[in-house]
């Protein structure tokens, strides 16, 4: 055994090996170094609770992260992510190989976990910045390339880092935070711990900007009074996959890497040093699938071109830098949007990592797991879409699985509005996200099973509503889900809150939700007559509130009144029965002839009449000549009416002359006032409606008594276009 440790510098058979996150040549540099140490024992720089996940390397393929959460709450959950090319990742793999003990040696991942967001950040200066402005460059990135992802020979990296990291650390000691100081007191008591452990020699692979603080041993006590007071935590934890994309610095993880793609291709072209012409290999393949021309010629000219590029600029080699400007140049000719999917393709990557069956699970994660297998439906990083047809049993479980994973916050899949396919048909988007792995994580307070776990939910939701809206969205999501027990509580959460209800606004609100329950009811096996009895009973009395809901009220009212009309409008066509499509077409006639009623909601209830054939185009004309003679309210009808298509509209003359005549009539001052509302009414007309009411407009000029004799007025356009400029000024924040 060894004898005691006594403070001072750090013993001989220790070596430091300072690595850059996720960097390919730092990665050379450690499997170099381990071979040649062949050391007894290895500490990675990592929370020590992933210790008792080492044993599951080999089943891993990465990209993967080590995910620990606060077993009390999962939500408060971290990862710590490994690709191919990092170099922890490789000493793992090594020690593996080797049958060498391996320990993740860091400050605990339940002191991390209880850190205040503005602690959790890094060491407030940035030692590649600084060493790159130093060397007179200034991009960080492009530095560490030229002098460590392109250095040949690795023996000596680990010193020549260490030894620029001391320097910057003696000349900026004041800008070290306090969470790097007492990070690194915890990595030196796992030192300790591990020199007493062992006779043997110590390899420790971990960020080079701690290495300084590791070449000397204060004594323990020092250490101990840093980490004195941090928090206990019970941490649970396993592997997950990860994803190439997740590693970019764009994703939001700070990993300082914004190229993962590339240093894949790097890490794995090492061996035969025919990188660059792999890369642009790859790259023709690229364009080639998106039916972009894309040569072995122009391969060929790309790699000479990069090659030319670097040698101008005194690099070893080419760079990501040459490589891009020679892909634009040569096989994008210039175009951004080709290189644009180079990009995203190559540079940041799509690859998504494995976990094999034996790696430890949430029971919730496993059922997952065991679904996707069995429906064909694999977890994948790359944005999909998938179009399913609910008569056929597959399709059916794979949208109640997408559904449940929805109200269990796992948004696997989102179902694409845009697209009407029937009612046997959906559409998603899917794209799995390696944050869905915390979701899943606090999801499994709910239960073991999907199932069971989206029925909690939406059995506490339904218990929590209070409004109409919220219990008839709760049962939407219980019918789409097919929890028989969550639709039944849904439903009486729905008579509930619907019995307390006296708004009649309220009341309309819920109806579209409802009204698509219904409709797709019996396909999700639940009986759309019960549905369809809830629907009408709130239509009733929505219906009779209406007119007086609408009366005397201010703006902001009104514009939820018209939405609340549109919605019931749009429930009562798709949905009720005739005696409740009689009833509500009722209640349009009365807030139409309700006096005081806003204009707003009045003039979209005579635009619904006229486009339901209640009214005729004269007797909306005079509803018009009546709303727009009288000066208060005129500009709100007018804007009420115009909403929605705008095609009924320019096909009736007679409206669309009404129209004209009130708006060319206004005042400037009137029109100002009503240009807001307006505006409002027509940002809702399709680009090619626009274009319609545009040239019925120029018609109507065109065809005015005179016009063919006018000429160019110069006073009058100065004037519209001063006027103009002033509205548009007026509107500017």
């Amino acid at each position: 055994m060894p004898g005691p440790l006594m403070a001072g510098e750090l013993p001989a058979r220790v070596t430091l090996l300072g690595i850059r996150h996720h960097g390919p040549g730092s990665a050379r540099m450690v499997e170099e170094a381990l071979g040649r140490l062949r050391p007894a024992v290895v500490l990675v720089e990592g929370p020590p609770e992933g210790d008792a996940l080492l044993r599951h390397v080999p089943d891993l393929t990465p990209p993967v992260a080590l995910l620990l959460h606060d077993e009390a709450e999962p939500a408060s959950a971290a990862f710590w992510p490994f690709a191919a090319f990092s170099p922890e990742w490789r000493a793992l793999v090594w020690a593996d190989a080797n049958a060498v003990p391996v320990r993740f040696f860091d400050l605990t991942a339940a002191a991390s976990l209880a850190e205040e967001p503005a602690e959790g950040g890094g060491a407030s200066l940035d030692p590649l910045g600084t060493l790159a402005e130093a060397a007179g460059f200034d991009d960080p990135e492009r530095w560490w390339e030229d002098v460590v992802e392109h250095h040949t020979d690795p023996a000596d990296l680990a010193e020549a880092v260490a030894e620029a990291m001391t320097a910057l650390r003696e000349e900026f000691a004041d800008e070290v935070d306090d969470r790097t100081l007492r990070r690194e007191a915890a990595m030196r008591q796992h030192l300790r711990q591990a020199l007493k452990d062992t006779d043997g020699p110590i390899a420790v692979v971990c960020g080079a900007w701690h290495v300084p603080a590791l070449r000397t041993l204060p004594p323990a006590s020092a250490d101990a009074a840093l980490l004195r007071g941090l928090p206990k935590r019970k941490v649970s934890g396993t592997w997950v996959p990860w994803s190439h994309g997740k590693l970019a610095t764009a994703s939001g993880y700070g990993a300082g890497i914004g190229s993962p793609g590339w240093y894949a291709h790097l890490w794995e072209c090492a061996p035969r040093g025919d990188a660059v012409a792999r890369w642009f290999s790859r790259a023709c393949a690229v364009l080639r699938a998106e039916d972009l021309p894309a040569s072995t010629a122009s391969a060929v000219e790309a790699v000479r071109l990069a090659d030319t590029l670097a040698a101008l600029r005194g690099r070893p080699s080419p760079g990501l830098s040459e490589v891009m400007e020679a892909a634009k140049a040569v096989l994008c000719d210039g175009d951004q949007v080709p290189l644009a999917l180079v990009h995203d393709r190559l540079v940041v990557g799509e690859r998504l990592g494995e976990v094999g069956a034996s790696v430890p699970t949430s029971p919730l994660a496993a059922d997952l797991n065991r679904l996707t297998r069995r429906l064909r439906l694999p977890l994948n990083a790359t944005p999909k879409q998938v179009r399913l047809d609910l008569r056929k049993d597959t399709d059916r479980e794979r949208s109640k699985l997408l559904r449940r994973l929805a109200v269990l916050d796992v948004p696997w899949g989102v179902p694409d509005t845009t697209r009407t396919l029937g009612t046997f048909a959906e559409a998603w988007h899917l794209h799995w996200r390696p944050e869905f792995a915390v979701a899943l994580a606090t999801a499994a307070r709910h239960g073991t099973t999907v199932a069971a776990a989206a029925g909690q939910v939406l059995a506490r939701r339904a218990a929590d509503a209070t409004r109409v809206v919220g219990a008839a969205e709760v049962l939407g999501d219980a019918v789409g889900c097919e929890v028989p027990a969550a639709v039944a509580a849904a439903r009486a959460a729905l008579d509930r809150c619907a019995a307390a209800a006296t708004d009649a606004l309220e009341l309309l609100a819920a109806l579209p939700d409802l009204a698509t329950t219904v409709r797709y009811g019996s396909v999700r096996g639940t009986d759309p007559e019960l549905l369809r009895v809830a629907l009408h009973g709130l239509l009733t009395r929505g219906a009779v509130g209406l007119p007086l809901a609408c009366r005397g009220v201010d703006d902001d009212t009104a514009e939820r009144a018209v939405a609340a009309v549109e919605g019931a409008d749009d429930a009562v066509r798709l949905a009720a029965d005739d005696a409740h499509r009689d009833a509500w077409r009722t209640a349009l006639e009365s807030l139409v002839a309700m006096p005081g009623a806003h204009g707003l909601p009045t003039g979209r209830a005579t635009r619904l009449l006229w486009e339901a054939g209640a009214l005729d185009s004269d007797a909306v004309a005079a509803r018009l000549h009546r709303a727009v003679s009288a000066a208060a309210g005129a500009t709100a009808f007018v804007a009420g009416f115009l909403r929605g298509s705008a095609a009924l509209l320019t096909a009736d003359q007679r409206l669309f002359g009404v129209v004209d005549d009130w708006l060319s009539g206004l005042r400037a001052d009137d029109f100002a006032g009503a240009l807001p509302l307006l505006r409002r009414a027509i940002t809702e007309f399709s680009p090619a409606e626009r274009r319609m009411l545009g040239d019925r407009v120029r018609g109507t000029t065109r065809n005015a008594p005179g016009a063919a004799g006018v000429e160019w007025d110069e006073d009058l356009a100065t004037r519209l276009a001063a006027h103009v400029r002033g509205l548009l000024a007026g509107a500017a924040p």
